[in-house]
């Protein structure tokens, strides 16, 4: 088994709603157990600001799935929720997950590179992070707490715990 980490993000239709219910759904996933999950963060868009602001996660996940399988399970799960990813880059989403980190492994291929690729500039992702692992190492990039010291974490906001679904 391997711990992974997972960023979620939606922004669209009760954005709150869609991060429950995706969690509920990789819960349900063979060979993936949710551990636990950051508060909800309401974050400013990235990249494109010409939109709502997004609710941001992030999950610590056991597995026995491989990088891969990982990741092609949590792309069903957005597709099964109406994820659609034509359209503009970095814009609205019902759904966003991403695997950030799959242990300490250091992985580039055509289809996934780990740890995700530009989580260290995204205050989104690493402030869920670091309230869950406030010590975590980010391969390559360095320690969690340096790497928000770089960035602005002045819009981002807590705004719920989020409840750990059953297991199946």
């Amino acid at each position: 088994m391997t711990k992974a980490w997972l960023g979620l993000g939606a922004n669209l239709h009760e954005p709150a709603q869609q991060l429950r219910q995706a969690l509920t759904k990789i819960q349900a996933v063979e060979g993936v157990e949710v551990l636990r999950t950051s508060s909800f963060y309401s974050t400013p868009p990235w990249g494109d600001e010409n939109q709502d602001d997004f609710i941001n996660a992030a999950t610590q996940v056991e597995t026995s799935l491989d990088p891969l399988a990982l990741l092609h399970a949590m792309q069903s799960i957005e597709q099964a929720m109406g994820r659609q990813r034509k359209g503009r880059r970095w814009g609205p989403r019902l759904i966003d997950i991403d695997l950030l980190l799959y242990g300490d492994e250091q992985l580039l291929t055509d289809e996934l590179e780990l740890p995700h690729p530009r989580m260290h500039e995204r205050a989104f992702v690493l402030v869920p992070l670091a309230e869950l692992e406030p010590g975590l190492e980010i391969p390559g990039q360095g320690g969690i707490e340096k790497l928000l010291k770089q960035l602005d974490c002045s819009d981002i906001h807590p705004v719920g715990k989020h409840v750990q679904p059953s297991a199946p």
